[in-house]
This record gives C-alpha cells, structure tokens and sequence, in this order.
C-alpha cells in the first residue's frame, strides 16, 4: 500500500506507544498527524513545543509504566525560523541528556544553499543524532534507527529532518515493527574490581545520578546502600533517585555535602559524568581519592578526575550486580552498620538548622522557605510534581525539599532556558494526571513562561503556578549578602508596581496574592483544590529577597 511520508510517520508513532505530540505551527507532518489520530499539544512556541515533549521523557523514565519517549514537531526547512527559535530547547535536552524525538522539516535537496543559517550542522551539535530523510523508502529505517538510540546507550535527542513529507513509498516492502531498545550488562571483572576497592574502604560515599532514574533502579541503588551501610549523596538532577528521607541520605548541596565529599577516601559514582561546575559538585583532593565511575557511557570515563575504576553498563544491572558480588563476599551481612545512619542525621540536622528556622518564619514580606517548607506540609508528597526555575529557586528548593518518589522533584541544570518549569509541570500532569503538579518560579523564570499559560486553561491543565514575587533578580543586585554580581541589572517591577495576580486571573486562572506566612498553607490548599477540577493556578507570593542556600563544592576545594 502506498502512503506518504507523514502518515507513515504517525502511523508508526502510534505503533511506538506514542499518546501526543507536542508542537508549534507549522510542520508538515502535523496535518498527517492529525487525520491518524494523534493528540497533538500546541504550544505558543517552538522552544516549549521542545521542552514539554523534553520533559515527558524525563520524568516517565524508569517509571513503573514504562518509559515513555516525548515527540515535538515544529517548523524547519530553507526559512528555518522554528528550528532557531527550538534551538535553546534542544541544547538544554543535549546537555541534559534527556531521550526526546524531535521532528523538523528538512531542507529540500537542491536549497541547501539558499540561506546562511546551516540547518544540519546546526542540529547536529544539539542531538545524538541528526537523520535526514533523504528517500520515502527510507522511513521505517529511519524511524527503527531513531527509537534503537532513544531507548538505547547515552541518552539524548534525535532530530528527523523530513525534505518532502509528502513523497509517497510502500508500506507493506518493509513493514515497521516497535523498537525494544537494548541495555547491556557490566563486565564481571570490574564489578569485583570495584567492589574490592568499596569493601576496603574506610569512609566510602555513593554518588548518585540521573542514569540511576533513567535505568529505573531506584530500588536498587536503595537495596546496594543498604547492604554496604554507605552514606548518599545525588546529582540535582538525580534528585529523588534515592528517596529523601532514608538514614543514609546526605543531601543534594550544602555542608553536610560538602562534609562527606571531603571526608571520602572512596567514592563509587553511579549514572553520573561527574562534571562539576554545572549545578553539580566537584571532586575535592581528587588524585588522593580512589574513583569507581558507572556509566551507560565511556565518554565520562577519565573525564576531569581521574577514574581508578570503571564499570560500563546499565546502572541498574550495575547495581545489581555490585550488590550480589557484595553479598556473595560477606555471605549476605555487607559491611558493618556502625554509627554511619547517625553520623548522616547529625550533618544534616546541623547544615540544614538555619534553612529549617526560617522555613517556620513568621516575618513578612515572607521568606521563601516558608513557602517551601508550607508546600511540603500542603502536598502528598507521595503523589506530586515540584520543580524550580532556573534560579533562586533551583537553588534553594534542592537544598531542602524533601523528594520521596523518583521524580516526584525535577532538577535539571546545565544549559538551563528560563521558564522549562512551565514545560516541566505540563509534562507531569500529561504523565501522571491524578498527581498535584507545581512549579516554582521567581521573577525571570515568569517573564518567560506568561505567553504560553494560555495552554493551561486550552487543555484544561490542573497546574499550580507557585511565584516567589520579590521585585528583583535576587542576589544580582545590592543587599545583606553583598554588592551583588550583576548590581545595574537586577531591578524590575515587583508587587507594589504590578499585581500579577490580577493580570494572570484575568486570562481564567484561580488567583491569590499573598503576604502574610499564616496564609501560605490555606492559599496552597486552594489552589490545588481548584486544579482537581483541571483549573489551573496562580498564586503569588509576598517575599524577601533572601538568596540563601547550598553551595557546591568546587574542584579545588578540600
């Protein structure tokens, strides 16, 4: 049977479990998505249209479901306009490593030199793979090759560039079937390498990262620690890949962090590059710590800090099998408890008292760790969705927010766009609907996202949008901590200039504007009430500028 490109597209979409796709006029695969069948959510521009579909696949990985690939379409070809405006979208996606499908116009054979702007090396320095459809024939191959690396190795984006979506080929000469996506198995002899240097260990720690959420080894990162009694620490974006209220939980950032990494004579990193200066922490005294790194990827092996041990595989088949060897040597006893879950409890309780004290303040405008510490008492946390902005709000959030289910918190980082926790709380509520889905923004992180709340309200999207409103850049410009980084920068209209519940409740949504500490919980307990109804909701807090929180350790440090 013949058909054209872009329906073979959205028919073999479909076979791959696909539920919608996420895009911004115009891409000419959308008018064949839409005769299959297939959702597709608008979004008010391509970059979000990235982003949204960016997050789906993060926050279903290694979910009990299943993973789940988000797909975005959005406008390419000679006059790319689209695919330059997607582009800070897909950086972010690269450098985060986050397994999405992006589908594009592709560059007509013949116009590949009719513009400036070179749409395939572009794109190539932004994916894991850049595939350009250069024969109708060529889809299904192109689609097969497309889910084997998003479910396969390092994860990252894959770019489709379609020339001519509406050249026709043959279905039925090369029949698609689903892509299982394949995972491999470390090799035994490092495993005992390793754990020849973890038993030996005087004062080991576990690093974990975001490979651990994305191998679905929650459960076996928690099972290893236990049975080798060793404290750990996580990447931000790894948060909640050990739950955070275990004894042997140290922290994301702060001096409890910093005490461990620091005292550490071994340090066995799982799914994490460890590459420090990127919302992440460096290795103090490097070349005098031994270094066991398990990685999906070599790329990260021997990357900044020497790696005395290396252990290439899936992070789940990792840590099961770090955890058998373990057991097998010590007949199922691991190491010694020791004072090592009492030790943990007092460098948090310590490092996090002062967070904690203003997380009960009274003062007004309020501090933000009272919103933060409210949000916890007003959520489920067993069943939610928090994310920061890119900002105070990343920062402060992940030195003390509680996460106890894998991504029940999105951390992400590195090359960050202003306004993804709009994207992030929309995929949530698009993954898990019957979970409360909020996202915590400051003054920039809002400014980014108010062209695309409109969604909100079009798809019925029960979301909180939590603002900590405080008039400024905070910790740009001058106050207690200091002159400020960025003095001349930092001032904009805040809440005595513009009362942004007013402007947003007159799109639709449920409002509040509060100022007074008491009042956060009840606010909170509202807006989450109204967003059952799939109303979504905007509440804009009163607050200090208090640009407080933990920091990294740096590479140098000891």
């Amino acid at each position: 049977m013949t058909i054209d490109v872009a329906t073979g597209i959205s028919r073999i979409l479909k076979q791959e479990g696909v539920g919608w796709v996420s895009t911004f006029p115009v891409c000419r695969v959308n008018n064949a998505l839409g005769r299959e069948g297939v959702p597709m959510l608008m979004m008010r521009d391509d970059r979000y249209a990235v982003a949204v579909a960016d997050a789906f696949s993060r926050i279903t990985a290694g979910s009990p479901g299943g993973s789940r690939i988000g797909v975005c379409t959005f406008q390419g070809g000679v006059n790319a306009a689209g695919m330059q405006y997607a582009y800070a979208g897909l950086a972010q996606a690269y450098e985060d490593g986050s397994p999405v499908l992006c589908i594009t116009d592709g560059v007509p054979a013949g116009s590949s030199g009719n513009s400036q702007y070179d749409v395939a090396s572009a794109m190539k320095t932004v994916s894991k793979w850049f595939g350009y459809l250069d024969k109708p024939e060529r889809t299904p191959e192109f689609m097969r090759r497309a889910f084997t690396m998003l479910r396969s190795g390092r994860p990252g984006p894959v770019i489709l560039a379609i020339p001519n979506a509406t050249a026709t080929y043959d279905e039925t000469a090369d029949p698609y079937r689903p892509v299982k996506g394949w995972k491999s198995a470390p090799d035994p002899a490092d495993v005992r390498a390793a754990v020849d240097q973890l038993l030996a260990a005087r004062s080991p720690l576990i690093y974990a990262g975001e490979g651990v959420i994305y191998a679905g080894a929650s459960d076996d990162l928690k099972a290893l620690a236990e049975l080798v009694n060793v404290p750990v620490i996580t990447t931000l974006k790894a948060k909640g890949a050990f739950l955070e209220n275990h004894p042997l939980f140290v922290g994301v950032r702060g001096d409890q962090v910093t005490h461990y990494l620091n005292k550490s004579d071994v340090i066995l990193a799982v799914g994490s590059s460890l590459s420090p200066g990127r919302f992440s922490h460096g290795i103090p005294d490097a070349a005098k710590k031994t270094i066991i790194l398990c990685n999906v990827d070599e790329l990260h092996i021997n990357k900044v800090f020497p790696t005395a041990h290396a252990v290439i595989g899936d992070a789940r088949f990792t840590l099961q099998a770090l955890r058998q060897e373990v057991s097998d040597r010590t007949r199922g006893v691991g190491r010694p408890a020791g004072n090592v879950a009492a030790e943990v409890r007092s460098a948090r309780d310590e490092a996090l008292a002062r967070y904690r004290q203003v997380m009960n303040s009274d003062e007004t405008p309020i501090n933000p760790y009272r919103v933060y510490g409210d949000l916890m008492q007003a959520l489920d946390l067993h069943s939610s969705f928090v994310t920061h902005e890119s900002g105070n709000t990343r920062d402060q959030l992940s030195t003390v927010f509680d996460t106890l289910i894998p991504r029940g918190f999105l951390g992400w980082g590195n090359v960050s766009t202003l306004g993804f926790s709009l994207a992030a709380a929309i995929a949530a509520k698009k993954a898990f609907p019957d979970r409360a889905s909020v996202a915590v923004t400051g003054e920039a992180g809002l400014g980014y996202m108010l062209g695309n709340l409109e969604v909100l309200l079009r798809e019925k999207l029960g979301i909180t949008v939590v603002h900590i409103s405080n008039g400024g850049f905070a910790g740009y410009g001058p106050g207690f901590w200091g002159s400020g980084h960025d003095p001349y920068t930092h001032q904009v209209l805040g809440p005595n200039d513009v009362d942004m519940s007013k402007v947003i409740g007159a799109l639709g949504f449920h409002t509040e504007r509060v100022s007074e500490p008491a009042q956060v919980i009840p606010a909170l307990r509202r807006a989450l009430d109204v967003n059952a109804s799939g109303r979504p909701a905007y509440i804009e807090f009163i607050c200090c500028q208090y640009p407080v929180y933990g920091q990294w350790v740096g590479r140098g440090e000891g």
